[in-house]
């Protein structure tokens, strides 16, 4: 057993300085706790560095090649775009040096952080090692992250393959890149890497990529995919990376049938795991979920009482939103539990997936609602109908809004388009703020954007909620008046 000491020099120690150390680190100093941030690579942690940021960049080049295609849509003439992929990836890492200040070293001093660049270890529930010092704190937070986690594939570790984290580093575009994997990271790059003239092939083990979207939401970007020449490979399981010489082959596995499929790079995107070895976690005992990600209850506490934990060592979301928004709870429920502690609240969880088009979620869609047993009606909205996407030459995409059954209370809702994204923040502050399609509809809705969609579907729910009795009196009434 360790013994408590009799003092601390700190209220908390937070290790890692990605999105949910910064905010848990950030929200103990504007609270005047005496608070320590220890990062071993960079501020930002992978959000910044290898993640969100560096992606929305790359995501922005290859829409903008996409639009010199369609130039022609738009009634203007031009010859076809000449890609520099170098200048593309210097770009990224330009944008990511803009950005790197909001999470720097500097600022977060300025707020009353002590930071400190090294490796920790935790030897004790109070203390932590980092470059030969001992530091005793109170409590700590565990934001360690995670990194992208490699398949056990034959020879995928005898070749270098590409993963987020160091994608950012080439600057020679591949003439045939393999994507393994059909989830978010894996089609945004997908896409990306297409549009800036890469000859993509995307290999997925599930029937369909996008597999937590529902069916026909995943089939709308797959179609959007196939036209934009990338070659989707879905129930192809990867067995084996092979090396003859120059040339490199994927064998996969479908249908009982091997696959062989030539590459020039190969991008694992397949999932993240947990960091949670290495750095004393182990020693102590601290119990970990079978995927590796710490234990946390509701409050976001280890299984340590002192010792939380949040964002993507934690789960079970893992974006940098939730991360900030687990920090919140982490932060104040590790300085002020003693009086008052809150139980994290997953109840309007967004988030979206950036390809073109956008896919934005929140709450449940309507997989989810079959496989819970919960019951819903749906109202579908066409975006081919508004009169801003008509006009954009981006007339495409679907507001799907799942209610309480008879009742205006929205469950959850998708939404696949041009700027989704933005979208749906309404409906997420719906959700949250309890209130329903009749409220959106009687909101002004400014004319021609794109945010219209948002009320004709409220408006598609009035319709097929009207009261048809009232309706029918209504009727009477008018004929009346004329006399008839």
């Amino acid at each position: 057993m360790h013994s408590k000491p009799a003092k601390f020099d700190r209220n908390l120690i937070v290790i890692g300085a990605g999105s949910a150390g910064l905010v848990s680190a950030y929200i103990a100093a504007a609270v005047k706790a005496k608070v320590t941030l220890i990062e071993k690579h960079k501020m930002g942690g992978d959000c910044l560095n290898t993640g969100c940021v560096p992606s929305k960049a790359l995501i922005k080049s290859a829409k903008v090649a996409s639009l010199i295609k369609r130039a022609d849509e738009f009634g203007i003439k031009t010859t076809t775009a000449e890609i520099d992929f170098s200048r593309v990836m210097e770009r990224v890492q330009s944008i990511v040096n803009k950005i790197e200040p909001h999470d720097s070293v500097e600022r977060y001093e300025s707020l009353g952080v002590e930071c400190i660049a090294g490796e920790a270890k935790i030897t004790s529930p109070w203390t932590v090692e980092v470059n030969g010092k001992t530091l005793t704190s109170r409590n700590m937070i565990i934001a360690t992250g995670a990194r992208p986690f490699i398949p056990p594939i034959k020879g995928i570790k005898e070749i270098d393959h590409l993963t987020s984290d160091n994608l950012w580093e080439i600057r020679d575009l591949p003439k045939r890149l393999v994507v393994l994997g059909g989830g978010p990271i894996g089609c945004e790059l997908t896409q990306a890497f297409t549009r800036l003239g890469s000859r993509v092939t995307q290999i997925e083990m599930l029937p369909r990529i996008m597999a937590r979207e529902d069916e026909e939401i995943a089939a709308m970007i797959t179609k959007r995919f196939i036209e934009e020449g990338v070659d989707i490979r879905t129930n192809h399981l990867a067995k084996e990376v092979i090396i003859k010489g120059e040339q490199k082959t994927l064998i996969c596995e479908h249908n009982n049938q091997t696959i062989e499929i030539e590459f020039d790079e190969i991008l694992v995107a397949v999932g993240r795991a947990a960091n949670t070895s290495g750095f004393g976690l182990e020693e102590l005992g601290v119990e970990l979920n079978p995927n590796k990600t710490v234990k946390v209850n509701e409050k976001l506490q280890s299984s340590i009482p002192n010792i939380y934990a949040c964002g993507d060592v934690a789960g079970p979301y893992q974006f940098t939103h939730t991360a900030a928004h687990q920090a919140w709870y982490a932060s104040v429920n590790a300085l002020f539990g003693k009086f008052k502690s809150f139980k994290v609240d997953y109840s309007v969880i967004p988030w979206a997936t950036f390809t073109d088009p956008e896919v934005a979620r929140v709450g449940l869609n309507e997989q989810e609602a079959k496989e819970k047993g919960i019951k819903y009606e749906i109202t579908n909205y066409g975006i081919d109908d508004l009169d801003r996407a008509i006009a954009e030459s981006e007339d495409h995409g679907v507001v799907k809004v799942l209610t309480v059954p008879g009742k205006d209370k929205i469950l959850g809702v998708t939404i696949v388009g041009d700027h989704a994204g933005e979208l749906i923040t309404e409906y997420i502050g719906a959700m949250k703020q309890g209130f329903g399609m009749n409220k959106i509809l009687g909101t002004i809705h400014i004319y021609p954007t794109l945010s219209e969609a948002n009320k004709f579907a409220a408006g598609v729910w009035k319709k097929a909620h009207a009261p048809e009795k009232l309706l029918s009196l209504v009727r009477k009434y008018h004929n009346w008046m004329l006399g008839h």
